[in-house]
C-alpha cells in the first residue's frame, strides 16, 4: 500500500484526565490511523481482534486494504479510547453498541460513526467516516446521462408520488437521495426525513433518527410526521410491510416520498414490494420512478493503459493510486413508471415481464450502463462484470 506521512494531530479529546504513557501512545496511534485513513479517502475502518493481534483494515473505493497493526500491548487502550470518545459504555463488552464522535481538523470536523460487536477474542470496532464535504450534493456529481437525469428531476418535482432508489449497502443511495432533497430544499416546502441513523445533515430539513429500543420505528415516525404538515418525506429504508404501507399511503395523499430498498435492479423493486404485501393497484398509483445503482471503482487517469485485444482500458497501478483505481463512479438504471408499464404493475407481473417492458421503453440495464463507462475509459470491464448481472 502506498504510505503517506502525515503530521501528528490528536482528535478532539472527550475526557479531562491526562492520559498515562500507554494511553498517550494509543491516542497518538489512533490519531495517525484516522488521519491516514482520511488521506487515503477511506469510508470505513475495521479494528478486528484476534488471539495475538488487532488487525486493522480500511475500506477504500469499496475494497478492504490491510494497514499496519498496532503493538499488541495497546489493543485494550485503543478500543477503550474509541469507546470513551463515542460515549459508549466502556464496561459493557457483551452486547453490541453504537456511538459517534467528531474528529477535529484545522479546517473542518469529520463525523465518525462507531459500531462495536463482541467476538471470540474481544470487541470488533467499525468506524464509518462521514465526510460530508467530500460528497458534493449536485446532480452533476451523480454522473447520470442527460435523458436519465431529466427523468429523475421530473419525478422529484412532482407534487406527490414515490421515488425509490435501490441497490446493495454501500452503493451510494443516501448521496443520491440527499442530492434530490438538496435541490428541493427551499423555505417554501416542509421536508422531513426518517433514518437509521442520519448520515448527512441537511439544513432546513427536519431529520429524525429511529430508535427501536424505545419504540420509535420507521412506521411510527412516519405516522407522526404525517401530522406535521409535510410536503416531502424521505424514508431511509423500507424494511417491512408497515413502513412500506405508510410510505405508499403518504404518497397517495399529496406527499412526495423518497426512499430506498435493497434490490438487484429497478424491475425487481416492484416485485419485492408485492411480496411485502403491497397490492399492485397501490403501487401503480403511487410509484413514479425507480432508480437502481451501483458504485464502481474509477480508473486512475495517470496510469491506465489501453487494452491490446479489446475496447477500454486496464488498471495498472502507480504512486498516485493503490492498484490502478482512484475514486468511484456510479452507474444507474432509471425506470420511470410509464403508461405501458402501469398495467403490468397493476397485474403484479413478474420481474422478467417488468424488465422486458422497461427495455422496450428504452430503460438500460445496469450492465449496459456500466459498459458505457468502460467505452468512455472510466472503469474496467472486470469492475462492471463484478457489480452487475444479466
Amino acid at each position: 500500500m502506498h504510505e503517506i506521512t502525515l503530521p501528528r494531530m490528536n482528535p478532539r479529546l472527550s475526557v479531562n484526565e491526562r492520559p498515562n504513557p500507554p494511553d498517550l501512545q494509543a491516542v497518538e496511534w489512533l490519531s495517525q490511523l484516522l488521519l491516514q485513513s482520511l488521506s487515503l479517502k477511506a469510508s470505513d475502518i475495521h479494528l478486528e481482534p484476534f488471539e495475538n493481534l488487532l488487525r486493522v483494515r480500511i475500506r477504500r473505493d469499496g475494497h478492504l486494504y490491510e494497514m499496519p497493526a498496532p503493538p499488541a500491548s495497546l489493543r485494550e487502550q485503543i478500543v477503550s479510547r474509541i469507546k470513551v470518545q463515542s460515549r459508549m459504555d466502556i464496561a459493557e463488552k457483551r452486547l453490541p453498541q453504537d456511538g459517534r464522535f467528531q474528529l477535529a481538523l484545522p479546517q473542518r470536523s469529520i463525523d465518525m460513526r462507531v459500531s462495536s460487536l463482541p467476538t471470540l477474542h474481544g470487541e470488533k470496532l467499525v468506524l464509518r467516516i462521514l465526510d460530508v464535504q467530500s460528497q458534493p450534493l449536485g446532480f452533476e456529481a451523480l454522473g447520470l446521462p442527460d435523458k436519465e437525469l431529466t427523468q429523475l428531476q421530473e419525478a422529484i418535482h412532482r407534487p406527490n408520488g414515490m421515488v425509490l432508489i435501490t441497490g446493495p449497502t454501500g452503493s451510494g443511495k443516501t448521496v443520491t437521495l440527499y442530492t434530490c432533497l438538496n435541490q428541493l430544499n427551499t423555505p417554501a416546502v416542509n421536508i422531513a426525513t426518517v433514518e437509521d441513523p442520519s448520515e448527512i445533515v441537511l439544513p432546513g430539513a427536519n431529520q429524525i433518527n429511529v430508535n427501536e429500543r424505545i419504540g420509535l420505528t420507521f412506521d411510527v415516525a412516519l405516522r407522526a410526521l404525517l401530522r406535521q404538515d409535510p410536503d416531502i418525506l424521505m424514508v431511509g429504508e423500507i424494511r417491512d410491510l408497515a413502513t412500506a404501507d405508510m410510505a405508499v399511503k403518504a404518497s397517495q395523499t399529496g406527499h412526495l416520498v423518497l426512499s430506498t430498498l435493497h434490490t438487484n435492479d429497478a424491475p425487481s423493486t416492484l416485485t419485492r414490494l408485492n411480496h411485502m404485501g403491497i397490492a399492485g393497484f397501490n403501487l401503480a398509483s403511487s410509484v413514479v420512478l425507480v432508480c437502481a445503482q451501483r458504485l464502481l471503482r474509477r480508473l486512475c487517469n495517470a496510469c491506465k493503459q489501453p487494452q491490446p485485444d479489446r475496447a477500454g482500458y486496464r488498471a495498472v497501478g502507480c504512486p498516485q493510486c493503490l492498484d490502478g483505481y482512484k475514486g468511484r463512479l456510479a452507474i444507474h438504471q432509471v425506470m420511470p413508471i410509464t403508461p405501458a408499464l402501469q398495467p403490468l404493475v397493476l397485474q403484479q407481473a413478474s420481474t422478467a415481464e417488468l424488465a422486458a417492458q422497461a427495455a422496450r421503453d428504452g430503460v438500460r440495464s445496469l450492465r449496459e450502463a456500466g459498459m458505457c463507462k468502460v467505452d468512455a475509459g472510466e472503469t474496467t470491464l472486470e469492475e462492471v462484470m463484478a457489480a452487475t448481472h444479466d
